[in-house]
């Protein structure tokens, strides 16, 4: 998981910044804020080193960066709660299905415990006559750090792009 720099600092290692400042496709990079916190460039790091081993593990990967009473809300779909459940829940191979997010902010809480984090995810499949398709939309997450200083995603959120349009979405005039 996520290693520590010193024994007992809490500091995250930031091997893995360079590629974060480089994601193509961030229209504000968040990395080149001059007034981002160090809780705030915590929780990015954070954010990317999740990405990219999901890049590399698929489905596996991304159950495994849960906490034990994690959570996915995803697209108005039921709640899937757990580690366990979320886990089963994401059975797909990286080969066949990629999934991928660029985070365009983060936000630390005062106790330096719980934060969040916020951008844009794409996935890329084929449909079974081997056309590319393509799947995107916002993601929401918040990340908690557990008694032994890891953190661990606590709630993961997502909704497909476009938004929803017609009278469930307009607000009604005054």
């Amino acid at each position: 998981m996520i290693a520590q720099s010193g024994a007992g600092s809490g500091i995250i290692a930031t091997s893995g910044f360079d590629s974060l400042a480089q994601s193509p496709g961030i229209v504000s990079n968040p990395l080149s804020q001059p007034t981002l916190t160090p809780g705030a460039l915590v929780l990015l790091e954070l954010e990317g080193r999740f990405s990219q081993a999901v890049a590399e593990g698929g489905g596996k990967a991304f159950g495994s960066w849960f906490a034990e009473d994690g959570v996915t809300l995803n697209n108005g779909k039921p709640a899937i709660l757990g580690r366990t459940a979320i886990a089963a829940q994401a059975q797909w191979d990286p080969k066949t299905y990629q999934l991928s997010w660029t985070p365009q902010g983060a936000q630390m809480g005062p106790s330096n415990d719980m934060g969040f984090t916020w951008g844009h995810y794409e996935g890329r499949s084929k449909d079974k006559n081997g056309e590319p398709v393509v799947i995107s939309g916002r993601y929401f997450t918040v990340w908690k750090k557990l008694p032994n200083g890891t953190w661990k995603v606590a709630m993961d959120a997502s909704a497909e792009e476009p938004p929803a349009t017609g009278e469930c979405c307009t607000l009604p005039k005054p």
